[in-house]
This record gives structure tokens, C-alpha cells and sequence, in this order.
């Protein structure tokens, strides 16, 4: 196997360790990262690369949150139940439409407009809530009205590429009165089924013939997204506790500004 793609894919494993957490969208990264760094495999091998070393991300949350997790008692599997209706919306829209939508917006325009709108959700939302007390400060708190209300957020991110799963339901909870922690430790739970899912619908879709390099692709490309997404999430976890989102909005926004620009310069160019 050539070293220079496996450096690929701890690029991409970076990448994706980052986005996946942060409200900033990995879809809008991955399009630019593609056209820089693209791996010596099948157009097939490579969507399913994408969404399966997801699992280490997923991985990273549950050993952060281990003891929150575990339903031990009444309070967790509640809390459980929570995130099971709020990943009813996305996951219904998922198995139905799930080709559909990636054939109709998995493009550089939707990704670049969705990237621009909800960076400037979070800043007007934030601007909007400033001087406002958060409703819901603890995940006991959280309804399961909210909760519902926050997973059908998530169905925008399902459809729309670049609105980002974690800024469409952190964001939804702050619309709602959810505290920007609460919001994001949510965001982080819903994760592990929707993402999980997703991974085993990409596996099964490919199935399991791939050969030993791209075993190993998949592999080293997992085991860096874990690494590099212990460390976004306690960023992002230490961050919020001082500072609002507003920073992630207008990086949205500069991010759909250089998308557009890229492709409209290399359209003309070309």
C-alpha cells in the first residue's frame, strides 16, 4: 500500500474528528478536502469511508459520557427514551428518502447556501437570546416535546448538506430556551444511534468486500476521528461555558463564501 494514502486517510479522519462535533458542518469540509486529497479508491468505497469512520467519532462520545450513558437508572433511561423520539424524524425521512436527497442537494451549492443560512441563525438566535435566561438547563429538564422539536431539526440536516447535523439540533435547541451546554451534550447523544445507523446502512449498502488496504484505510481513518474528536468535543464543552456560538456562525458563513467562490472560479476556468 502507497504510505501517501493512509496520510490521506488521517487527513480525512482529522477532518472529520473536527466537523463532526463542532457546529461547522464536515460535509462543507469534506467537498473542499476532496478536491485536494482524493484517495486511490472507488467512487463506492469512498462514500462508505465517509460515513463509517463516523463510528469513531460516535465512539469518542461514549467513553466521554460513559457513566452518563449507561442506563443504571430511571433518570437514564429516560433520558434514553428522549433520544429515541428525537431520532424518530430523521431516521424515518433517512431510510425513505436517504438516495433522493443525496442525489438532489449533495452538491456544492446546497452545501455552500446551507453553510451561510444557518451562520446566520446562530448569530441572530444568539444575538436574540443574550439578555435571555435559558428555559432548560439540565437534561432532566428536557421534555420530550423538546426533545421532538430538536429532532426535527435534525431532519433539516438529513436533507440539506452543510446545514450540520450538530449546528441544526444545537441550534434548534437554542431557539426552544435549551442551554447552549444542554444543547450541545444533546446534540453529542443523538449522535451515537443516528450516526450508528447510518454507518451500518453504508456498510450493508457496500457489504463487506473490501480488500485488505482499504481494511486498513477504514480503520486508521476511524482511529483518528476518535483521537481528534476527544479532543473538539472538551473544546467545544470548555468553550461554550464562556462564549456563545456567534464565532461558528460567522465562520459558516466565510466557509460558504470560499465554497462559492472555488467552484464558481473553477467553473470559469474551466
Amino acid at each position: 500500500m502507497d504510505f501517501i494514502e493512509i496520510i490521506k486517510a488521517i487527513i480525512l479522519g482529522i477532518v472529520e474528528g473536527i466537523t463532526e462535533w463542532l457546529p461547522i458542518s464536515s460535509t462543507g469540509h469534506m467537498i473542499l478536502v476532496d478536491e485536494f486529497i482524493k484517495m486511490d479508491v472507488s467512487a463506492a468505497f469512498m462514500e462508505m469511508f465517509l460515513v463509517v469512520i463516523q463510528l469513531g467519532a460516535i465512539l469518542a462520545v461514549v467513553v466521554i459520557y460513559w457513566k452518563t450513558l449507561i442506563p443504571t437508572n430511571k433518570k437514564t433511561w429516560i433520558m434514553w427514551a428522549k433520544i429515541i423520539v428525537s431520532c424518530l424524524p430523521a431516521a424515518v425521512i433517512g431510510l425513505l428518502f436517504d438516495d433522493l436527497f443525496t442525489a438532489l442537494f449533495f452538491n456544492w451549492y446546497t452545501v455552500a447556501i446551507a453553510l451561510i443560512v444557518f451562520g446566520i441563525a446562530f448569530i441572530i438566535i444568539e444575538n436574540k437570546n443574550k439578555k435571555l435566561q435559558p428555559k432548560v438547563e439540565t437534561l432532566d429538564d428536557l421534555s420530550f416535546g423538546q426533545a421532538f422539536i430538536i429532532g426535527l431539526f435534525q431532519v433539516i440536516a438529513a436533507v440539506f448538506p452543510g446545514t450540520s447535523r450538530s449546528g441544526a439540533t444545537i441550534l434548534g435547541g437554542l431557539m426552544i430556551g435549551v442551554s447552549r451546554t444542554v444543547a450541545a451534550e444533546f446534540t453529542f447523544f443523538l449522535a451515537i444511534p443516528v450516526m450508528f445507523g447510518a454507518s451500518l446502512l453504508k456498510l450493508a449498502k457496500f457489504g463487506l468486500s473490501f480488500t485488505a488496504e482499504e481494511g486498513i484505510l477504514l480503520a486508521v481513518g476511524m482511529i483518528v476521528a476518535f483521537i481528534v474528536s476527544i479532543i473538539a468535543i472538551k473544546f467545544l464543552m470548555g468553550y461554550i461555558k464562556k462564549h456563545d456560538f456567534k464565532v461558528f456562525g460567522w465562520y459558516r458563513i466565510i466557509l460558504g463564501l470560499i465554497v462559492i467562490d472555488y467552484f464558481l472560479i473553477k467553473m470559469f476556468i474551466q
